[in-house]
């Protein structure tokens, strides 16, 4: 999996990691999830290389649980896959191709 990482600050962080997707849809709900993480202050995914970016303050949040916020709309993530059930409920523009699927039961999380 992807990740890179840079410290900007003493209070914030730069992070670039692997979200799945595949429109405008996409990329507006897997922003907004990861705008409403605690500490997290930018955050702009790229279609093209499914690459989302984010700023945030790693003492206000953890890189897991904003990917795990991410997830839990139906994206994959490179830490945590979506569950079959986000995964199914996204427009059908939306449905990108996994590599695996996640049932609430076999899901790692």
């Amino acid at each position: 999996f992807f990740l890179s990482c840079q410290e900007i600050n003493e209070k914030n962080t730069k992070v670039q990691f692997e979200v799945s997707g595949n429109c405008i849809m996409c990329k507006k709900r897997i922003e907004k999830s990861a705008l409403l993480s605690m500490g997290v202050k930018y955050a702009s995914w790229d279609i093209p290389s499914n690459k989302l970016t984010i700023i945030y303050d790693p003492r206000k949040n953890t890189l897991d649980s904003i990917q795990k916020l991410i997830s839990d709309v139906g994206h994959d993530t490179s830490l945590f896959p979506a569950f079959d059930d986000a995964y199914n409920e996204l427009p059908i523009c939306c449905l990108y191709e996994r590599k695996i699927n996640y049932s609430k039961e076999k899901n790692p999380q």
